[in-house]
C-alpha cells in the first residue's frame, strides 16, 4: 500500500516557494545569483488585557518565535483575558468574573482553565472524587447498593442542600443518616 505524503512535503516537492527574491551580483568578474531569505516581521499586541502597560512601539524589539522558544515567549508576553460570563451553575442571573493568564500552551488545556476558575474548580474536584469512588466501588455490589439507597434518601438530599447553602465543605455534619431514612 502506498503511503500518502503529508501536505507540507507535497507542497515543497511540487511547488517552488511563493516568495523567491534573487538578485545578480558580480563576484570576481562573474555573475552569480544570490537568493535573499524571506523574513516576516509581525507587529502585534499579543498580550490581550495585560495588567502592565506595554512600552512605546519605538522601544520594543523584534523577538524570534519558534517551536523551541514558544512557551518562553508566551511566559514573557503573558497574554490574558478578563471578562464576565453568565452564571449557568446557579441560574440566579449573576455573572462570574473570569481572569485568565496564559504562560504556556498547557495553559489553554481545558483542565488547566477550569482549575483557575474557582466555581468550576470546585465542580472538577467533586467530579474527580466521584470517579475515585466509582473506581473504589467497582465490583462491590453491597457498597453500590448502600450508595444507591443513600442517594434516594430525602434526608441526605436535604442535608446536602443545607450544607451547600451554609457554605460548608460538602462533608456534612459527620452524622450518619438514620436507618428509617433509607
Amino acid at each position: 500500500m502506498v503511503r500518502q505524503k503529508d501536505g507540507q512535503k507535497f507542497i515543497g516537492e511540487s511547488r517552488a516557494p511563493r516568495v523567491q527574491i534573487e538578485y545578480d551580483v558580480e563576484v570576481y568578474g562573474s555573475q552569480k545569483k544570490v537568493e535573499l531569505p524571506f523574513v516576516a516581521g509581525v507587529m502585534a499586541d499579543l498580550s490581550g488585557d495585560n495588567v502592565e502597560p506595554l512600552g512605546p512601539v519605538e522601544d520594543r524589539r523584534f523577538q524570534e518565535i519558534d517551536v523551541e522558544n514558544f512557551d518562553e515567549r508566551m511566559a514573557q508576553i503573558a497574554p490574558s483575558l478578563s471578562y464576565h460570563v453568565k452564571n449557568v451553575l446557579t441560574n440566579d442571573g449573576t455573572l462570574i468574573p473570569i481572569d485568565l493568564t496564559f504562560t504556556s500552551m498547557e495553559s489553554f488545556e481545558p483542565a488547566d482553565v477550569v482549575k483557575r476558575i474557582p466555581e468550576l474548580s470546585t465542580l472538577l474536584e467533586a467530579r474527580n472524587r466521584l470517579k475515585e469512588l466509582l473506581t473504589y466501588m467497582d465490583g462491590k455490589a453491597a457498597a453500590e447498593d448502600v450508595i444507591q439507597e443513600l442517594l434516594k434518601s430525602p434526608q441526605w438530599a436535604n442535608e446536602a442542600e443545607a450544607t451547600e447553602q451554609s457554605g460548608g465543605n460538602g462533608e456534612g455534619d459527620g452524622q450518619q443518616p438514620e436507618e428509617g431514612a433509607k
